[in-house]
């Protein structure tokens, strides 16, 4: 722990209480008092390689949405920031595969044994030879042990929340990406910022309500970053009025990439067209991107320039072809 995190400091008692809360208190995830951390996408998504992954991971699994994207992962290196006992660690790892690679950071102990200690039998029932998983003990903020320009892509399941400096994170997540690489998380965030009556409830702030960010400020965190377009790609209510405050709080799953030139600042119309080749696994009639671009398989489809840089500048690239830009025409009607 580093200087400035001593055991008086509020950094350091919210740290505290957190690995206590998910290390003794928590036993499996029917204890939690709130269901924001109990989505079942996961499960509805990637049930069959769920049923290979040991009952105890599965019983210790707190999420708010499924950080895992549903393109072609094959051969990626992974990292999962609040890895937990490594549920969806696992679930990524049997999609990039034996030539893939999946790290998981988080820093509490009992969770961190937890997905260790299952890490041969997981690797058995997937068929992998050797493990293509590991876990490291580390905060979410600083991701000491991972290098700068080393991951592909980033996950993280209703975590970010529970940091008190995010905006440290989503630096922390730019440094680690390569260009190209991308950012798919799951998280809360609230439709106004959250009053003191739920900001300071120790039990709240654990339960993924009391620590969200208002939806606007969490974006601009992202973008104060370096990430200058994020895409949400599903939206969820899973609580209104909380602690008698006139709050709505979402699950949010939002993607971002990082690229070596800046993205525009608005979707601009430069008339380019993408087309989808159905060449992404399970998803050979049409792919969705976010909430507001699905592509048919063959079909031409009018794009703003971001949206052709990250069609074409990331790991989609082989599954789309996109003209090049003809000329500014002026804003793009996006959404």
């Amino acid at each position: 722990m580093k200087s400035d995190d001593r055991a008086e400091s509020p950094l350091a008692r919210q740290r505290e209480w957190l690995q206590q809360y998910y290390g003794r208190v928590l036993k499996t995830k029917h204890d939690l008092e709130k269901t924001v951390c109990c989505t079942v996408e996961t499960n509805q998504r990637y049930g069959d390689i769920l049923r290979l992954v040991p009952p105890e991971v599965r019983e210790k699994h707190y999420g708010c949405g499924c950080p895992i994207p549903e393109d072609d992962l094959g051969g990626l290196t992974v990292l999962d920031l609040g890895s937990g006992a490594g549920l969806d660690c696992f679930v990524a790892a049997h999609r990039v595969g034996p030539t893939g690679r999946v790290l998981g950071i988080d820093m509490t102990a009992e969770q961190l044994e937890v997905a260790r200690r299952n890490v041969p039998a997981v690797a058995t029932a997937f068929g992998f030879g050797v493990p293509n998983v590991e876990f490291h003990e580390g905060l979410i903020e600083t991701a000491e042990s991972i290098p700068d320009e080393s991951v592909d892509l980033v996950i993280s399941s209703c975590v970010i929340n529970l940091s008190p400096a995010k905006d440290q994170v989503f630096r922390t997540i730019h440094r680690v990406l390569r260009n190209g690489g991308e950012f798919y998380i799951a998280d809360i965030a609230s439709d106004r910022r959250v009053p003191p009556a739920i900001a300071d409830d120790p039990k709240l702030v654990a339960e993924c309500l009391g620590g969200a960010l208002y939806e606007h400020d969490w974006f601009d965190l992202m973008k104060d970053a370096g990430f200058g377009d994020t895409r949400t790609v599903r939206r969820v209510v899973v609580a209104t009025e909380v602690a008698g405050e006139p709050i709505t709080f979402f699950s949010l799953t939002v993607r971002g990439v990082k690229v070596a030139a800046p993205f525009d600042r608005r979707c601009e119309d430069y008339g380019q067209q993408a087309v989808y080749r159905g060449t992404i696994p399970g998803h050979p009639a049409r792919f969705t991107l976010d909430d507001h671009h699905t592509f048919e398989k063959g079909r031409p489809s009018p794009v703003c320039r971001n949206t052709g840089r990250m069609l074409s500048e990331t790991r989609l690239a082989p599954h789309f072809g996109v003209t090049d830009p003809i000329r500014h025409f002026g804003i793009f009607p996006c959404g």
